[in-house]
């Protein structure tokens, strides 16, 4: 394998495509170790031939469609109405919008690909530098799955035999933790580089957005009472969101037109198919890494190390560090949430705190190069180099590691509203 490694090195330097390097590893990998071509076949469209993956697409013409309607661009003037007026204004209107987003996505990549176009642009024309405007649209976005509804949550808990709604309720206050440390970066740089921020609003402009951005705010409500409720499944409410989005378009805000419908499909086919051919040859190369026994291996060196649970998790944190450095994020889980869990529990740990700590390293990682898919969407969206927003994103980890810790170390973080909710967890 050690060869296969020095392969994607070298493809990545001659700057070949990070799908194509997946794909041409695995393959050669497989190929040298005695596999068939048809099984190279067989598993890169077995990736793609997962009923929750066809939430992507869903999520992807809802953000489109919500961006030329109006809805996307009335929720971020709502939350920018908010907190606009913090040292830093539009950086802050960013984040606050990623979380009300993150109540109807669910994916890191709907966000950055949605409210992304409209939050870029504003900070540009605001004044905001693209590095800044991208970092933060990249690193606000990872908060999506961490607030319900979560496609990661939903397929950890497939195979952790965990329940989804501890899963889902145990987001909320890491999520919320992460849109606190992440603003206060953004003040931290904002008076350091002097960005603009808007005027303190008054009484009636906040009760005019709100009323503007209204039906756009009751869809997270909707999706994630229906969630909950057990009305529709996760990938069923990526469904239901892009038709709501749809209905708001043409119906309330009358600013969406049949006639745009084939550019938000022609758009949502173009994001969703670099997304997919990620995904695809991600999973092949995860798969590659599997039969290699190299999870494996490296899962058993940290199981190894102590018997103290708190080392245990740091350790499994760097661990997933740099798997997430590597591997899609839902690939990851798949392949190492059945070798983990049979430690987490006999060591006590609780599996809604683990998941919950797994699923954020995986975010983290669609920040970090080279398998970043998050840098990319930002990248394509913002029209600057893949290296450009990776360098400018990389501080912006530091908030986001600070409340992967404050998840680690404090199990309260992601179990005290569940065991709330539902109770002790059994």
């Amino acid at each position: 394998m050690s060869g296969i490694f020095i392969l994607f090195v070298i493809l990545l330097l001659v700057g070949t495509n990070i799908y194509a390097n997946l794909g041409i590893c695995s393959v050669v990998y497989c190929l040298i170790s005695g596999f068939t071509p048809l099984t190279v076949v067989q598993r890169i469209t077995m990736a793609a031939n997962s009923f929750p993956l066809l939430a992507a697409p869903f999520f992807i013409i809802m953000g489109n469609i919500m961006n030329t309607s109006g809805v996307t661009k009335r929720m971020f003037s709502f939350a920018n109405v908010l907190v606009g007026h913090f040292p830093g204004g539009l950086g802050h209107a960013n984040i606050l919008a990623s979380v009300l987003f993150a109540g109807m996505s669910g994916t890191a990549v709907a966000d950055a690909g949605g409210l992304g176009t409209i939050e870029i642009q504003a900070m540009r024309d605001a004044g905001f530098d693209d590095d800044f405007s991208c970092a933060i649209t990249g690193a606000s976005s990872t908060i999506g799955p961490i607030i319900p509804p979560s496609l990661p949550m939903v397929i950890f808990s497939v195979l952790a035999e965990a329940s989804v709604g501890r899963l889902f309720v145990g987001g909320v206050l890491p999520g919320l933790l992460m849109a606190v440390t992440l603003m206060i970066m953004v003040a931290l740089y904002s008076k350091k580089r002097n960005y603009p921020r808007a005027p303190k609003p008054h009484l009636a402009d906040v009760w005019k957005s709100f009323k503007d951005a209204f039906w756009a705010l009751m869809a997270p409500l909707l999706l994630f009472g229906g969630i909950i409720s057990g009305v529709f499944t996760p990938t069923e409410a990526a469904v239901i969101a892009a038709f709501y989005s749809l209905i708001l378009g043409l119906f309330v805000y009358r600013e969406f037109s049949i006639r745009d419908l084939p550019k938000v499909i022609l758009a949502t086919v173009e994001t969703n198919g670099v997304v997919l051919a990620l995904v695809m040859t991600a999973v092949m190369f995860g798969w590659s890494l599997s039969v290699a026994d190299v999870p494996q291996q490296l899962a058993s060196v940290i199981m190894n190390l102590s018997s103290n649970p708190i080392v245990i998790l740091l350790a499994i944190n760097v661990f997933l560090l740099f798997v997430g450095m590597f591997m899609e994020a839902n690939a990851a889980i798949m392949i190492l949430t059945p070798i983990f869990m049979p430690l987490v529990h006999s060591l006590g740990i609780s599996t809604t705190q683990f998941g919950i700590m797994m699923i954020l390293n995986l975010m983290i990682g669609l920040l970090t190069p080279p398998v970043g898919i998050v840098l990319y969407v930002v990248a394509n969206v913002a029209k600057v180099s893949f290296e450009r927003v990776t360098k400018a994103t990389l501080p912006f980890l530091i908030p986001l590691l600070i409340v992967l810790l404050m998840v680690t170390l404090i199990p309260g973080v992601t179990t005290l509203i569940p065991n709330l909710m539902f109770g002790p967890e059994m």
